[in-house]
């Protein structure tokens, strides 16, 4: 998957557990889970800012963008 979500590391440097994180980003500790392990199929903005706001961070310092493996680039593919 291009898009690599690194709320672990952050939540790890804020050394915040994963139910204190769901309280103040009022998710659940489940949802939460799935966001943080990529199975996510989109974020809302305000979950995004929440977060932000909870770990003290950028949201690029949550979500990343890394070329496929197979070296093809996804924006070509759209507009083929």
């Amino acid at each position: 998957m291009p898009i690599v979500v690194d709320i672990d590391v952050v939540q790890a440097r804020r050394k915040l557990s994963v139910a204190a994180l769901a309280e103040l980003v009022g998710i659940t500790p489940a949802n939460l889970a799935v966001l943080k392990n990529g199975r996510a199929k989109a974020v809302r903005f305000t979950t995004l800012e929440a977060l932000c706001e909870a770990l003290e961070c950028q949201p690029g310092d949550l979500l990343r963008w890394v070329p496929a493996e197979d070296g093809t680039d996804p924006a070509v593919e759209l507009t083929s």
